[in-house]
């Protein structure tokens, strides 16, 4: 039986796992929720088919895999099994119960200084943790973000990580979300961990109330990353200057995830890794040497009057817990919750709305003007105020041409019948060969 984003039925198992409804789908492929033999829940991603015959993909996601794996499950949902020699590669992450930052954000209402703080310093601890494995995760946001009663959890590795290296995801193109994409990210330049001190600022934001980049098209959000300041109005002025230096228009200029965390909880020990991996080549497993556990650490006094969101819970048969019971409501209790509880005769999961694919994507950024093709249709915008959009369902035929040495000619032929052509001036020859191998594949996923 076939699955993925593919398979017109629900598979009845992946691997060993007994699949019980779909999570969300997206260009990569689909997610499901699915039982081990022993009754554990697990979130199970599938690749699409077309992933699945690029043996360049295999060989990426084999490799992240088993650097995923090194992150540990203090910080993510730990990888527990994958086969990228499936017909479809697929890999299980522990389920972990809990509604996402956006969810809890919309349920709750904005967070305050301290959580906020809280919040930074968790995802800081985080991406220290995913930086020292030598991975960098490139889609950071609020959607991928499990507030977990243990404290946040990221989500999304191995398959995205794969994903980055294709052909539909190539030096020129944007790989994440438009709104939380560093600059370099969103001209399609070389991404570093710095992108995801940035995407944590605009996730900080986000938590905040606010849009560090504003609404609307996925251009203009990452036109406003790339060339105008943060709208940083919903911030508390407290961590105001922290979230500032974390969206640095230029790399080099943002915070380590190191030094985020003596800014989101200053006075506290020393951090010194249980277990502390080097950077490595993915796929290479490093040698860890144990050491002592270092002191617990006093609790963080809320420099407002907000509570800290993890309150110290009373004597447990498994040892104190500081962040037990859960500060967050009930799964029921978010609107559209995937992770809800259904009644008991309806099974034990709710469905989610699923995801829309927009994680691939074309995106040529010109001099004077720049183009963006993905799963809502094109939009072309010129430095001189020309902003121009238009559906799918809008669309006939998209096409173009290459005129001398670095020009895109791309004309877009509506089914009302008006024609529009657009040129796109490249900054090099290089680059306009990567738009054009680059154009076709994305076409063809979408047209």
């Amino acid at each position: 039986m076939a699955y993925g984003t593919d398979g017109a039925e629900l598979p009845e198992k992946v691997g060993g796992y007994a699949v019980e409804r779909q999570l969300g789908a997206g260009g990569m492929g689909v997610v499901y929720l699915a039982r081990s033999r022993g009754g554990r829940a697990v979130a199970v991603k599938v690749a699409r088919s077309e992933l699945a015959a690029d043996p360049h993909f295999r060989e990426r996601f084999r490799a992240e895999v088993e650097a995923a794996r090194s992150v540990g499950g203090f910080h993510t949902a730990p990888v527990v099994d994958a086969d990228p020699d499936a017909a479809a590669p697929w890999l299980a992450t522990a389920y972990i119960p809990g509604p996402t930052l956006s969810a809890l954000v919309e349920a709750e209402g904005p967070m305050g200084e301290a959580r906020l703080r809280q919040l930074g310093a968790a995802l800081a601890e985080a991406l220290a943790a995913i930086h020292r494995c030598g991975l960098v995760h490139r889609d950071l946001k609020p959607g991928n973000i499990i507030m977990a009663a243990d404290g946040p959890r990221v989500l999304d590795f191995g398959i995205a990580r794969a994903l980055e290296s294709t052909r539909l995801t190539a030096t020129g193109m944007a790989f994440g979300t438009p709104g939380f994409l560093a600059p370099e990210q969103a001209q399609g330049l070389e991404v570093g961990a710095p992108a995801d001190v940035f995407a944590l600022g605009a996730v900080l934001v986000a938590a905040a109330g606010g849009s560090a980049f504003g609404a609307g098209t996925p251009m203009g959000m990452m036109y406003r990353s790339v060339h105008e300041a943060p709208d940083l109005g919903a911030v508390p002025e407290g961590v105001r200057g922290v979230v500032a230096a974390c969206l640095a228009k230029e790399p080099g200029e943002r915070p380590a995830p190191e030094a985020l965390l003596d800014l989101f909880a200053p006075g506290g020990p020393v951090y010194v890794p249980t277990m502390p991996v080097p950077a490595q080549q993915p796929g290479h497993p490093a040698d860890a040497t144990p050491h002592p556990l270092p002191p617990a650490p006093p609790a963080y006094p809320p420099s407002s009057g907000t509570p800290s969101p993890y309150p110290p819970m009373a004597a447990s048969p498994y040892g104190p817990s500081p962040y037990t019971p859960s500060p967050y409501p009930p799964a029921s209790a978010i609107p559209n919750n995937p992770y809800a509880q259904a009644p008991a005769m309806g099974g034990p999961w709710q469905p989610g709305p699923a995801e829309p694919v927009t994680d691939i994507g074309f995106v040529g950024v010109g001099t004077g003007s720049s183009l963006v093709i993905d799963a809502l249709g094109i939009e072309f915008q010129a430095d001189n105020g020309l902003e121009v959009q238009f559906a799918w369902p809008e669309i006939g035929r998209i096409e173009y041409a290459v005129r001398g040495p670095k020009l895109l000619v791309v004309t877009v032929r509506l089914r009302a019948g008006a024609v529009h052509t657009w040129t796109l001036a490249a900054r090099n020859r290089s680059r306009l060969r990567q738009w054009t191998q680059d154009l076709p594949l994305i076409l063809e996923y979408y047209a």
